[in-house]
Formats: structure tokens, sequence, C-alpha cells
């Protein structure tokens, strides 16, 4: 079996191919013939005529790797990805390779593939293209909403002098047209009340920096409605019928029901075999009593970017969230803070009555919101994987 390696850069690949893993991959690492590929049709066809059966890579976005990856699945080579910590680690302490750069990366996923090769969770989950072209489309609303926030904040620090009136106007789209604030100041949309406020303004004038501004916020809201409109007609997809049927019960908007869809779809990933959740019973450590360990909802959790890891070491032990989707991890943030923190917001249902009233409890006990509102992110994907579990396509055997 051909395995090859691929460390990604901006224009090119450091490649290596190996059949077996070398005994010293630290001498190796001296003596391999590693490649290195330009992103144009001769170092494509260059790599290919290599005959890889398994490709591995890093998960570096929906740019530089998604070149690579698609000319390979073409060509019939299956192409896995190795999450940044896992490799970094194996790179270390397995195979004790010299300071890091392209070529050892490159080698070390070869060796990653080959040892691991027949256990698929030590890789990261493969999405279906039309999960892979949602991610894409979340990706992208994610990207002008970073976009937009610091246009939208100069140009209110302009109109603060220009027309105070208005400065603080939330201005928001409803409908298929752009926000009616941004729409007037751009000259795409009337409004008599903006016209006689500013008639009566005691600023000193829109100046054409604020309304090029103004111009560029409605480009990027009609950008965004666009996506929302791709997004909404992709979920309706009979295939996430069942999940969209669970996410009403927790009041998701269609933003975070794209993000989830994404992030956790197929359901049955994280699931044993026999697609029921996977349960070890073992001895705790401390207690040396039977304890069940919910395997699969943990992994759940740590996809979705709010499963706690410990950090121990002597009488110090502290919890963290590191890993897993930080788009998940916000959007669910937001999700506590816009539907479960306001009470008449809150789903009415025993889903929203329960978060609803843990969220209460824990601000009445002086506790820091934030800290309130990430705990209250992590109770509801716990109880986003029982209500999943309950889907017609599964089994529940949580007890």
């Amino acid at each position: 079996m051909q395995i090859l390696g691929l460390d990604v850069s901006k224009s090119s690949v450091s490649a290596c191919l190996i059949s077996s893993k070398p005994d010293n991959p630290r001498q190796f690492y001296y003596e391999c013939p590693f490649y290195r590929f330009s992103a144009d049709a001769k170092g494509i066809k260059e790599m290919l005529a290599l005959k890889p059966d398994i490709a591995v890579m890093e998960p570096t976005g929906v740019n530089y790797a998604r070149l690579w990856g698609t000319h390979l699945a073409r060509a019939g080579v299956e192409v896995r990805l190795v999450g940044h910590k896992e490799l970094r680690s194996y790179r270390a302490y397995h195979l004790a390779l010299p300071d890091k750069d392209d070529d050892a990366d490159a080698l070390a996923l070869a060796c990653y593939g080959l040892e691991y090769f027949n256990d698929r969770r030590r890789f990261v989950q493969i999405r279906d293209r039309l999960t892979a072209h949602i991610r894409e489309l979340v990706l992208r609303l994610a990207h002008l909403n970073r976009v937009q926030s610091p246009i939208i904040n100069r140009i209110r620090q302009d109109l603060a002098w220009q027309f105070p009136e208005v400065a603080l106007v939330r201005s928001q789209r409803i409908s298929v047209e752009v926000p009616l604030l941004w729409g007037w100041l751009a000259g795409e949309r009337k409004s008599t009340r903006y016209e006689r406020l500013y008639n009566n303004t005691v600023g000193l004038g829109i100046s054409s920096t604020a309304r090029y501004h103004a111009q560029r916020i409605c480009s990027l809201q009609r950008e965004e409605h666009e996506i929302e409109q791709e997004l909404i007609q992709m979920l309706a997809e009979p295939c996430f019928v069942p999940y969209l049927q669970v996410f009403a019960r927790f009041n998701f908007g269609n933003r975070l029901t794209a993000v989830l869809i994404s992030q956790i779809y197929p359901f049955e990933g994280y699931l044993g075999e026999d697609g029921k959740p996977e349960i070890a019973i073992a001895n705790g450590r401390k207690s040396g009593k039977l304890t069940k360990r919910h395997l699969s909802e943990r992994r759940f959790l740590k996809s979705l970017g709010v499963a706690p890891s410990l950090n121990s070491s002597g009488d110090s032990h502290k919890h963290r969230v590191i890993g897993g989707s930080d788009l998940c991890r916000r959007a669910l943030w937001q999700w506590v803070f816009s539907c479960i923190e306001p009470k008449r917001r809150r789903p009415k249902n025993p889903i929203g009555q329960q978060l609803g009233n843990y969220i209460d409890a824990e601000k009445a006990a002086g506790k820091p919101v934030q800290l309130v509102r990430s705990r209250t992110s992590a109770k509801g994907a716990k109880l986003l994987f029982k209500e999943l579990v309950k889907m017609p396509t599964h089994t529940n055997l949580l007890e």
C-alpha cells in the first residue's frame, strides 16, 4: 500500500511516499527523497504520477488543501485528514523527528496514515459533498460577519459627528431589501423619516466616505441573503428532516442549524457499530466503583467544542475547553445569550424550562455570567445529543 503524506502550503505541497513505516524515522528523515509539487498543472500531474493508494493531509480549511484533495479524489485516491493536535503529538513523541518543517510534517502524516490505517476514528471526519458545501457556506457567512463589523463601527464613528441622530440606530435586514439606514445612506432606499431627521440634524453633514461604507455594507448584506437562501434550500433535503425536527425543539435559527449540520452530520458517526451510543463500564480511578463512561456523548460534545479537558498537576486541578469547533462553540454561546437567557424567548417545552431554570439558578448564585453561559451551552449540547439519539433512525439506549 502506497501512503502519500502531504503538507500543504499556500502554493505548493511537500510530499512523502512510503509503503512501510521506517524503523528509524529520524534517520529516514535525512535520507528520504521528499517531493515538492507546485500548485499548477505540472505539479498536479507529477503528484498523481506517484499513484498513491491513500493521501493523508491536515484539514487546512476550505482553501489550500481543497485543490489537492479534489484532484486526488477525482483520480480515485482516498483522502484522509489528521487533526493538527494529533499530528503534532505524533511527530514529536512517536517519531522523535527534529524541529518542525514541511518535510517532517509530510513524513509524519504518511507514517500516521500507515500506522492507524484500520482505526477510522484516528482521522478527521470526511464530509459528503452536500455537507461539505454547507460547511463552506457557513464559513463564508462567518467571514462576511467579520468583514462587516469594522466597517459598521467605522461608519458609526463618522455618523457621530456627521449625523449623530442615527449614529446608534440598529439597522437590520428583515426582508430581501438591504437594511433601511444603510440603504438610505447608500442611495438605494427611500426614507421619509431619515430625510426629515437629516434636514434638522445638528451634525456637520454626511461625507462621501460614509456613503461608500454604506454601499459596502449593502453589498455584503446582499451576499449574506443569497447564502442564507441557498442554505435554506439545502437544509430542506429529506436527509436533514429528522435533524430539523429536533432542532426546532431548541429554537435553533437557520444559521445555527446550518453550523450544527455541517459539524455533526451524519450523527451515526458518533455511535457504535450497532447504531447505539457507546457506553463503557469500568472501575473509577478514584472511587474504585463501577462507573459508566458515555463515550459517544463525549465525542459529540468534543466535536462541538463544549467538552472540558482536565489539566491536573499535584494539587492543581483545572478544567479548560480545548479543541473542537470554535464556530459551534461561539454559535451555541450566542444561542444561550439570545434564546435561553431572556425568559420571553425560551422554548415553551421541557428543554427550555430545564435550561432556563439552570441558568437562572446559576446567575442567582452569583457565579460569573460568562462561566454560566458556557456551562449552559454544554448542558444544552448534552440535551441535544439525547434528543438526536431518539430520532427515528436511532434506538434510544440512554439510561
